[in-house]
């Protein structure tokens, strides 16, 4: 198998805060099957940078991040001001749910993930958690995983 990581990120301007930015990023693991050839891995490889970037897009054209994002005083100290969204899933969390659906006898897509959260959570992606439906989200793979197991 040949392992592609694609990754997209975007920096936006925090409004009203001069020389301040909050980045989003997104970093996809992917295995490909040997023996494609060099046109059908380009086009993976190409289909699955597109998921990435339009997952990243939406998630800012939706305002997720910006509306949410609640200014605190870090405990750093020259006393910058940093931001976090209130209540959002960690992305510890994500990762580790990521991680999850990856590493299983039948790994589960992004599309599929997003799917079973809409219908469990109400939420439209993994990324709209709270981080308490992240932790129960989590609990239930690592259930499923040893089911398996």
């Amino acid at each position: 198998m040949l392992k592609a990581i694609l990754c997209y990120s975007k920096k936006i301007p925090i409004p009203d805060q001069a020389f301040s930015s909050q980045s989003y990023h997104l970093s996809l693991e992917t295995e490909i099957a040997e023996g494609l050839g060099q046109d059908k891995i380009q086009q993976k490889i190409h289909d699955t940078f597109e998921l990435v970037k339009t997952s990243v897009e939406q998630e800012l054209q939706a305002g997720r991040g910006q509306k949410d994002a609640v200014p605190v005083v870090g405990n750093k100290a020259d006393g910058e001001r940093s931001t976090f969204a209130a209540g959002k899933a960690t992305n510890r969390q994500i990762k580790f749910v990521l991680d999850l659906c990856r590493d299983r006898d039948r790994p589960i897509s992004l599309n599929e993930l997003n799917a079973q959260v809409k219908q469990l959570y109400g939420v439209d992606s993994l990324y709209s958690l709270s981080k308490a439906d992240a932790s129960k989200l989590v609990e239930s793979l690592k259930r499923d995983q040893r089911k398996a197991a």
